[in-house]
């Protein structure tokens, strides 16, 4: 969790929020990727990218 709240404050103090988007989505797809890794949905994935 420290790493978390290093990075709020990182982009509250350079005023860097246009990052906040960019890692919620790499957040989501890496959650997405990990979680359906060897399952029958993975197929599907694959056709996103």
């Amino acid at each position: 969790m420290e790493f978390l709240s290093e990075i709020w404050s990182y982009m509250r103090t350079r005023k860097k929020f246009w990052l906040l988007p960019i890692l919620l989505f790499l957040g989501i797809f890496g959650g997405l990727i990990v979680l359906t890794q060897g399952t029958a949905v993975a197929p599907f994935i694959y056709t996103l990218f």
